[in-house]
């Protein structure tokens, strides 16, 4: 516990300077290259006091000057730090509301573009996923989680539509994203936090466009797609008293 306790009071502090940097550098730099620069030093700083490496696999199926809408499943909070430190992408992230209320950080997501999403108020997230779409159509990548929250057991859940729609809408790829080995780290509803590897895997791109009228083939096919993913990289694993291997 005594290292939990030095992660989360690294965290506040990292937290705080960081958002505040990302609010001051969100004036000057309108496409938002530095404050996203400044999420990654944020999010490595975090993985490395935790004692948590991440490996990414898959970066040819990537083409970096295109937009793509990323899909990847939500194993623990650790999938955040993950994506931002190690996709080496520029994104914004559709996140929940509730974060947008924790004072500077909150502020410092909207400055930088990050989109809120209102899980309980089906009006208000559609409106939110049709600007998500548009910030796609300017050529901007978009992450989301189509689980809608974190797995209790580490393995991929049911997938919510609203991420599909919004892929429909804007036309672009989406590149499903595998995460492996965060629920070991710190799982759902536990607050302690172990040292351990997290894998990424980066799955080729799927076109939208074929899928206009047949959302549902899409999503079963994305989540097949993960699914299979997981299971492959979870065979390659083995998990030692240090985290997964």
């Amino acid at each position: 516990m005594i290292r939990t306790a030095v992660v989360a009071a690294w965290a506040v502090v990292m937290t705080f300077i960081c958002a505040s940097l990302a609010i001051i550098t969100s004036f000057p730099n309108r496409g938002g290259n530095v404050p996203h620069l400044v999420g990654r030093f944020w999010a490595k700083s975090i993985l490395w006091v935790s004692r948590v490496k991440v490996s990414v696999q898959g970066l040819e199926h990537m083409d970096p000057g295109a937009t793509y809408l990323y899909m990847a499943n939500h194993q623990s909070m650790f999938d955040i730090l993950a994506l931002l430190g190690y996709l080496p992408v520029q994104f914004r992230w559709v996140a929940k509301k509730e974060l947008f209320r924790i004072p500077v950080f909150g502020y410092s997501m909207a400055r930088v573009g990050y989109i809120s999403i209102d899980r309980s108020n089906r009006r208000s997230a559609i409106k939110s996923l049709h600007e998500a779409a548009q910030k796609i159509a300017q050529g901007v990548s978009v992450v989301v989680f189509p689980e809608g929250t974190r797995s209790s057991d580490g393995q991929i859940m049911q997938f919510k539509k609203g991420g599909f729609y919004l892929a429909i809408d804007s036309g672009r790829p989406i590149v499903p994203v595998v995460i492996c080995g965060s629920h070991y780290v710190m799982p759902k509803g536990k607050l302690r936090v172990r040292p351990g590897r997290i894998v990424l895997s980066v799955n080729r791109p799927v076109e939208t466009t074929p899928y206009k009228k047949t959302k549902d083939v899409l999503m079963e096919l994305i989540r097949s797609t993960m699914k299979t993913d997981l299971e492959r990289i979870t065979n390659q694993q083995t998990k030692p008293s240090g985290g997964m291997k």
